[in-house]
């Protein structure tokens, strides 16, 4: 019976490993506050509505969202947070290690506070060094 607990545990935690795909490194190259879109707000109250006295005025600002460059081996990502409401301010110039997952990648900055953040990718470009590294073996 021991043995059968042992061997299902044993099966799991290969399952396990086999999901999660080892962490590149990568350096947080600069960071750009670029628009991400608008935000509109009425002016309109209920009781300026109800006695017909406001005007349709609406007030309209830009919101700017964190942008990262992300400089690996290969490639240069530029990324932004998923979570837009609280954004974690990153390091500039510290190493970071990620992975990518489906749609999204998972960020950990180990000098900052050692968390896993989730990021969109927003594009990616090679890296000129490498390539020209290739094309000369």
């Amino acid at each position: 019976m021991k043995r059968i607990a042992i061997c299902a545990l044993l099966c799991a935690s290969f399952a396990y490993a086999r999901d999660q795909r080892p962490a590149q490194s990568g350096t947080l190259l600069q960071m750009d506050s670029v628009e991400c879109g608008t935000d509109q707000k009425s002016a309109k109250s209920l009781t300026g509505e109800i006695i017909g006295t406001d005007s349709a005025h609406q007030k309209m600002h830009t919101l700017l969202c964190q942008e990262y460059l992300l400089q690996s081996e290969r490639v240069i990502y530029r990324i932004r947070p998923k979570d837009d409401k609280h954004p974690t301010l990153l390091p500039v110039g510290e190493k970071a290690q990620f992975r990518i997952e489906k749609d999204h990648m998972k960020l950990r900055v180990e000098d900052l506070d050692d968390k896993e953040r989730e990021y969109v990718v927003v594009s990616m470009t090679p890296r000129a060094e490498a390539q020209t590294a290739d094309n000369h073996k």
